[in-house]
């Protein structure tokens, strides 16, 4: 087979821009820039595997042109069947690593984050809305324990009945932003609510923001750009809440971003998580920066991270999940029983393929 000539010549990019980086990691001035450092790491990584496949694409060319002039110019029979075995072999490899190319080719090395951070609100529907959102944090807990993702709560707003109108949670492990990334957006369930005594179905709604989580180095929060109040913390907790001012409240001034913590006794604990939020919100920024410069595609690709998007609706009376992004695809539908305990493995796998499918065709 013969390979396609533009995705050799990215290809042949990825793999000069990876011998670029293997320099630049060598050069003192570039190690001594702790911001830089992570994120040529991160890049370099994501490309070794396409500098590998460009010398073995460039290995199997050489080998099917001395087989072709070996078959073309040989009297020798034997000669001749080994040089068409050889052919026959390179057909396979050369397939293969087609395939190989084009899914190295669509991988970002932003993909690969161990750390997000969710924040899941409740959204229109009142107690119901608090309880659906409770739902989808247990879900994603039971998805992470599962996985072996860490979890971390950082703030959460209870309600009376056992909801939340907010709650905001940590994320580590690897391939965590992959995989979870697809979640913003707007969730919604349809179901007839515990409170509603005539047995009607109600409809609710959460949003769901996945952030990735920035290394420090990557986001400058510098401390003349930073308000931090202190107060005491509200809601339950006995004593101490009235006692101590350990409740912080951290206002980025250039961009208006307001981060309030206080679910830790500890006012320091609270102010490192609300930097922490901080730092993966004013990331999320500049990420969305860096899209709206890239191409349609790149806008209009499986998720956005657009809150306000309706991504998927829960259906308890039909016990189905339906994920509005695949309506394209055969599989969209899932069910709801199994998504809902956090078995989210085959819904997920499904966006990641059609998020795949999706940058070949834009390739």
């Amino acid at each position: 087979m013969e390979f396609e000539p533009a995705l050799v010549a990215k290809l042949a990019e990825r793999a000069s821009r990876f011998e670029e980086l293997t320099a630049f990691m060598s050069d003192p001035e570039v190690l001594a820039d702790v911001r830089r450092v992570p994120k040529l790491v991160r890049e370099r990584g994501a490309l070794e595997s396409s500098a590998q496949m460009y010398a073995e694409l460039r290995k199997l060319v050489a080998r099917r042109r001395e087989s072709e002039e070996l078959l073309a110019t040989e009297s020798d029979r034997e000669l001749q069947q080994l040089a068409r075995e050889d052919l026959a072999a390179l057909d396979l490899a050369e397939r293969a690593l087609d395939e190989a190319i084009k899914v190295a080719l669509v991988a970002d090395p932003e993909d690969e984050r161990p750390r997000v951070i969710v924040e899941v609100r409740a959204g229109t529907g009142g107690d119901e809305a608090s309880l659906f959102a409770a739902d989808l944090f247990r879900m994603y807990l039971h998805y992470c324990q599962d996985v072996g993702y860490t979890v971390e709560v950082l703030e959460e707003q209870r309600t009376e009945l056992g909801g939340f109108k907010e709650i905001v949670f940590g994320v580590a492990g690897e391939g965590a932003w992959r995989r979870l990334r697809f979640e913003s957006g707007g969730h919604r369930v349809q179901r007839v609510p515990a409170t509603e005594a005539q047995g009607r179905i109600h409809t609710s709604a959460a949003t769901v923001a996945v952030l990735a989580e920035a290394e420090e180095a990557e986001v400058d929060l510098r401390d003349d750009d930073l308000r931090i109040d202190t107060m005491r913390a509200g809601g339950a907790g006995g004593q101490h809440v009235n006692k101590t001012e350990s409740a912080v409240r951290v206002t980025h001034i250039p961009s208006g971003l307001v981060v309030f913590c206080q679910d830790e006794r500890s006012q320091h604990k609270n102010k490192a998580r609300a930097l922490r939020i901080l730092r993966a919100r004013l990331f999320e920024r500049e990420q969305e920066r860096l899209a709206a410069e890239r191409s349609e595609f790149r806008r209009n690709q499986v998720g956005s991270g657009d809150r306000s998007q309706r991504v998927r609706t829960y259906n308890f009376p039909q016990n189905r999940v339906t994920d509005h992004r695949l309506e394209d695809t055969e599989r969209k539908s899932f069910s709801l029983e199994q998504v809902i305990e956090g078995r989210l493995g085959p819904l997920l796998d499904a966006l990641e393929e059609k998020d795949r499918r999706d940058r070949l065709a834009a390739l």
